[in-house]
């Protein structure tokens, strides 16, 4: 996610600059030949074409705009139940003869945020994971299709069974069943938003019908602009093209790019958070790297 208060000129120009350089040549081509060939440019109602594309290209936006929202969204509620989880494991459970147990919940589930990061940004399973989990107990979650539910489980079996040592009360099994709960639900909302993506006429048509009002541009501003269309169409054409491109950087918020929802930042905050609710040491906060935090 940047966090720059001004995006860097060099985000701008690697995005944008392909489909503009194919614009510019075309508005070259087209001045040339209206100089060079004997032939009257068609009066175009580009102010309507524009209108109805800007409105269309904004709708656009809006519902990308809206997953990228939703998906930070339910980072925070699983910020939110992690840090729940911890504090009734802490609580409940007994310091004589489960505080391991109490240990090993907490960091499975630091262990769990790590891999559900690794699965929305389709990685493979990295250092961070098997830091905070025994090869014992890593292989079995790990070997599932999905890791981070695998995981989860197991937390489940472990409160179950501190329940059937007399550790746990049903009361209290019940209040950590529902933050497991509430940790479920927003992984299952997390992996719609990465597995649905925007309807096909959502993708097709705003492109279609920008890169199509790119190519009328300069042939409808050519008779007005003369040898500055080059300039002016491009100036133009870019502003649509910036507003697509908007909406093609948010719509999938767990990407790994430069616009996504910060995963890594997240998940070093629950390590922290539950690391010293167990009173641990714990790293530091992830900081921007360039204006970016990941």
């Amino acid at each position: 996610m940047i966090v720059s208060a001004t995006p860097r000129l060099s985000h701008i120009v690697r995005e944008v600059w392909p489909p503009l350089t194919v614009l510019f040549v075309w508005d070259v081509i087209v001045t040339i030949a209206y100089f060079k060939l004997p032939f009257r440019a068609p009066s175009l109602p580009l102010t309507l074409f524009g209108s109805a594309l800007a409105l269309f290209l904004g709708f656009r936006d809006n519902s990308a705009y809206q997953r990228w929202w939703e998906g930070r969204v339910q980072w925070g509620a699983m910020i939110n139940a992690s840090r729940s989880l911890a504090r009734a494991v802490r609580n409940f459970l007994p310091d004589d003869g489960a505080r391991d147990l109490k240990r090993t919940i907490v960091l499975r589930q630091i262990a769990y945020v790590n891999t559900l990061r690794c699965q929305l940004r389709r990685q493979p399973h990295d250092a961070e994971v098997l830091r905070f989990l025994s090869k014992g107990e890593a292989e079995p979650a790990l070997a599932r299709t999905n890791a981070a539910n695998g995981l989860i489980d197991g937390t489940g079996r472990r409160v179950a069974d501190a329940v059937r040592r007399g550790w746990l009360d049903t009361v209290q099994q019940a209040a950590i069943e529902r933050d497991l709960v509430d940790i479920s639900n927003a992984q299952g909302a997390m992996e719609r938003l990465k597995n649905t993506p925007l309807p096909n006429q959502y993708r097709f048509f705003p492109t279609l019908f920008t890169h199509m009002f790119c190519l009328l541009l300069p042939i409808g501003l050519v008779e007005t602009l003369g040898f500055a269309t080059p300039l002016g169409s491009t100036v133009a054409g870019l502003m649509f093209l910036a507003v697509l491109q908007i909406g093609d950087d948010l719509v999938d918020p767990f990407a790994d790019t430069v616009h996504d929802v910060p995963l890594s930042a997240m998940c070093r905050t629950i390590e922290i958070d539950l690391l010293q609710a167990i009173g641990d040491a714990a790293p530091a906060p992830l900081t921007p790297v360039k204006g970016v935090l990941w």
